[in-house]
């Protein structure tokens, strides 16, 4: 294995503290969801994080297949949720694909979330909802 790069932060306060890594690129104020309050949440920084994971993915196996996406955008929604079990989270991702037909973007992306290490990390222990370029995909 190799070690490709290691993040590093701090987070004091938890929900409502603040979270900084230690070169200062980051540095924010947190927030509950919905508390109204000035800052972020995890909710929301994962949201960004995993997107932003998923278009590397997309990006290198469209590099991969000679596919050209065209500009390539993701929306990205992160719930979090409460039953009897406590909380946990769900996510869908919506990756917009203008140049590639339905087969094909759907197929890139069956492909992206393969290698990608959010969808990795996360696979059996997040419901993940898919789609591209607006039409699900299984």
């Amino acid at each position: 294995m190799t070690v490709l790069y290691t993040a590093h932060a701090t987070v004091t306060g938890g929900r409502d503290g603040r979270g900084e890594t230690d070169d200062k690129k980051l540095s924010v104020s947190l927030t509950k969801p919905g508390a109204g309050s000035t800052g972020t949440n995890p909710e929301q920084l994962f949201a960004v994080a995993y997107a932003a994971c998923f278009g590397g993915a997309v990006s290198f196996v469209a590099g991969q297949k000679k596919l050209e996406t065209g500009a390539l955008s993701i929306h990205s929604d992160v719930s979090l949720n409460q039953n009897e079990s406590g909380f946990f989270l769900q996510a869908s991702l919506n990756i917009l694909l203008p140049l590639l037909d339905k087969k094909e973007a759907a197929d890139l992306v069956r492909d992206a979330d393969k290698i990608c290490p959010y969808s990795k990390a996360i696979r059996g222990n997040v419901k993940v909802a898919l789609s591209a370029n607006g039409d699900p995909v299984g």
